[in-house]
């Protein structure tokens, strides 16, 4: 795979997790959730109490982790409660785990090949 290809590959739906996670409150709220089993989930009056923020706050922050898919709500009587897609989670584990790996070094192309200021220090080196 190019350079490029595999640079590109994923990184909207890594960027989409990592800016979802980025906010401090959401990422409680992520925790919170992942501490409750199914027939546990929580109503975000529930959510808003042990965060302690406003109920709309809560509602827009569901917003944002329900958008790319790592909640999912489930209507029960009057309120719906949400819990945390185990699927999703463990798909956002395998792309933030991927995007933060650490590879071996590759045969591609070095900054030589883009940088002038590279390639003008190799040809005037003896």
């Amino acid at each position: 795979m190019r350079t490029q290809e595999k640079f590109r590959e994923n990184t909207d739906e890594q960027a989409a997790v990592f800016g979802a996670l980025a906010d401090p409150t959401r990422l409680k709220l992520v925790k919170l959730l992942c501490r409750q089993h199914d027939p546990d989930a929580l109503c975000v009056n529930a959510v808003a109490g042990l965060l302690g923020v406003t109920q709309s706050a809560v509602s827009q922050h569901l917003r944002v982790l329900r958008a790319i898919g790592l909640v999912k709500g489930e209507r029960r009587g009057y309120h719906i409660h949400y819990f945390v897609n185990q699927d999703m989670l463990e798909r956002c584990r395998k792309l933030t785990s991927a995007a933060l790996s650490i590879e071996e070094p590759s045969e591609e192309p070095s900054c030589q090949e883009y940088c002038p200021e590279r390639r003008e220090e190799d040809v005037s080196s003896p």
